[in-house]
């Protein structure tokens, strides 16, 4: 397990969110002081949180999980920027394609258990353990629950949306389980990888590896109307949209509360 800060595990699917006409760089919410922010350039810089990296691999040691997420870079920008753009002919082969979306699902996986791996490394710590312990416990605590997620999702059919009529947001938990929502359980789900694509994986039935990513231009948001909602739902320290429109009709969740803001 690594505590990674040099380079956030989203960074790369949160290029699609750039907003490059006249001044470059993204519009976000910051959740913990409610306010509306933009950050100049393509750095994506409000992104600086530390992660925890846990290899989910049936066979990873420890230098698995120090190493970090193993992920081909190149490929994986040129298959995010494909899919923003609705162009599945430069994505790359079907072979690169489908290692693409892997990274794409591994990456949505540590994202996924961040918040609990801190609240497990905050409630070990006030255990008389060594440091090597309690890494040894949140290790031990995140596999338990995410190696078979990660064996799951690998048999899963993924279809990536793309050409949406509505912009979706991103925040730094953008994995959404749809099976396990208390509102209304979809079997699905979903990772959104720009404004306007989100990569959907769905049960395949199989028991060896998944097919080939299929590429469906999406008419309407259908279920995928409720993505937003969900998304801000989980959101803890940012959000991320294409508009201040969007990010205003969330802000005041977000506020904090009037004494607070008053200060002192």
């Amino acid at each position: 397990m690594a505590d990674h800060d040099a380079l956030h595990a989203l960074r790369p699917f949160l290029k699609n969110w750039i907003w490059e006409r006249g001044r470059v760089g993204t519009r976000y919410l910051d959740c913990l002081d409610g306010q509306i922010k933009f950050d100049e350039g393509k750095k994506a810089r409000f992104a600086n949180e530390k992660y925890v990296y846990v290899s989910l691999r049936k066979d990873a040691d420890e230098s698995a999980h120090a190493a970090g997420p193993a992920v081909h870079e190149a490929q994986l920008a040129r298959f995010l920027h494909a899919a923003q753009l609705g162009r599945p002919g430069e994505a790359g082969s079907p072979a690169e394609v489908q290692r693409a979306v892997q990274d794409c699902v591994e990456l949505g996986l540590v994202s996924a258990y961040q918040l609990e791996a801190q609240q497990a490394t905050a409630r070990y710590s006030l255990e008389a353990m060594f440091d090597d312990e309690i890494r040894a416990a949140v290790i031990g605590d995140i596999r338990h629950k995410y190696v078979g997620i990660r064996e799951h999702l690998l048999l899963y059919d993924f279809t990536l949306f793309h050409g949406l009529p509505q912009p979706l947001m991103i925040s730094e938990a953008p994995f959404i389980d749809w099976r396990i929502l208390a509102r209304g359980p979809l079997p699905f789900v979903s990772l959104p990888l720009g404004p306007y694509c989100l990569l959907v994986g769905t049960p395949s039935g199989r028991t060896s590896r998944s097919a080939p990513a299929v590429w469906k231009e999406a008419t309407a948001m259908g279920p995928f109307k409720d993505h937003n909602r969900h998304l801000v739902d989980k959101a803890r320290r940012w959000l991320v949209a294409t508009t201040d429109e969007q990010l205003a009709a969330v802000q005041p969740r977000f506020a904090p509360p009037a004494d607070a803001a008053a200060g002192p």
